[in-house]
């Protein structure tokens, strides 16, 4: 952490062959770690008297992925509020394809993916009661490790599917509102409307177009609500500071916060936990916890349990100035000098990188 050179690189993740290395160079006095058991548990038996810290950018990445499953489990919230937007702009007209949309969402459920999800769940988790590690589940089913990650710690199969569950985006959704303006002003050549929302930056077909339009022939378009953000876009708004927002992002977290209170306090929750980790308050903690557990935010609720379990490290890396930055930096960089010589990348780039070292 001083020189921000490599002093060794393990064979593996594992607890005690971190312990091992550890009783094989005494004299460790601090240990900035990410959130990771086996690193807990190898600091505790290699080096008992060094002080560990906990990674702020773990922290806040841990955060995010609890932030990710709220907001999955709440987005139906969402989609009702701009459900009743729609009817209201429609007024109360019913209309062939929104019908359409509602009944594709209510059988998500069905969908092929979600069935496939929901298998995969069942069988890592049948691994898991087993005994086997995430590693070994990894090579018997084949899956991507951050794959098998979330599978192995997600709490259900629903919060995995929740994306599949909330029905599939339009790639036209951004554009409705062109199209129902121009209907309405009298344009109702398809072929036209599909030709000025390519230009807008439409990618899709004109079948995409054409399916979506016709139920409109012989009649006006109903005034065009905009679909509900997505919940990756819910989950980015809530995570980052208010003035990197820019006003309709602003605005739409605040209609989300107004439709959803429990994402209006997963918001002031997240931005307590920001100012605490930028400002160095550990002192804050205990007192985070346990706002966070007087809301009906389970998920979070989880997160806070992690950081009790951790409570020391996690204090540690919310009050000193040392991170893992630095190991994080060698990490990358050693990933991607990998991802280019499995992709044939030239000698003079793999030059240029080793330059860098």
């Amino acid at each position: 952490m001083d020189t921000h050179r490599v002093i060794g690189i393990l064979p593996d993740r594992e607890a005690g062959t971190f312990a091992g290395w550890l009783r094989a160079h005494p004299g460790v006095q601090l240990i900035c770690r990410d959130r990771a058991g086996s690193y807990a548990l190898g600091a505790r038996e290699g080096a008992p008297g060094a002080r560990q810290v906990a990674d702020r950018w773990h922290m806040r990445d841990d955060l995010g992925d609890y932030v990710k499953k709220t907001v999955a489990a709440h987005h139906g919230c969402i989609k009702d509020h701009y459900a009743a937007l729609e009817q209201a702009a429609a007024d109360q007209a019913p209309d062939p394809q929104q019908t359409a949309e509602r009944a594709t969402a209510v059988h998500a459920g069905n969908r092929a993916r979600v069935v496939r999800t929901r298998q995969r769940y069942e069988q890592v988790q049948k691994l898991k009661a087993e005994g086997k590690r995430i590693a070994a589940i990894t090579r018997e089913l084949r899956l991507a490790p951050g794959t098998a990650r979330r599978y192995f710690h997600a709490d259900s199969a629903d919060e995995l599917a929740a994306a599949s569950l909330a029905g599939w985006p339009s790639m036209l959704d951004d554009f409705k509102p062109h199209l129902h303006r121009r209907w309405n002003e009298g344009c109702t050549n398809i072929q036209q409307l599909h030709r000025e929302v390519k230009a807008l930056g439409f990618r899709g077909s004109y079948a995409t177009v054409y399916a979506y339009l016709a139920p409109f022939k012989g009649k006006a378009a109903p005034p065009a609500v905009p679909g509900p953000p997505k919940i990756r876009h819910i989950t980015s708004w809530i995570r980052r500071r208010p003035d990197n927002l820019d006003a309709g992002e602003q605005l739409k977290l605040t209609q989300v916060r107004a439709a959803c209170p429990h994402l209006d306090a997963l918001r002031g929750h997240v931005e307590e936990f920001a100012k605490m980790l930028t400002g160095r308050h550990g002192e804050r903690l205990d007192a985070w916890i346990a706002a966070v557990r007087a809301d009906d935010l389970p998920h979070l609720h989880t997160f806070a349990n992690g950081l009790e379990r951790d409570h020391a490290a996690v204090l540690a890396g919310l009050t000193l100035p040392y991170s893992s930055g630095a190991v994080e930096g060698k990490v990358c960089k050693i990933k991607f000098l990998k991802r280019l010589m499995f992709g044939r990348a030239s000698y003079d780039l793999l030059r240029k990188m080793a330059l860098l070292n």
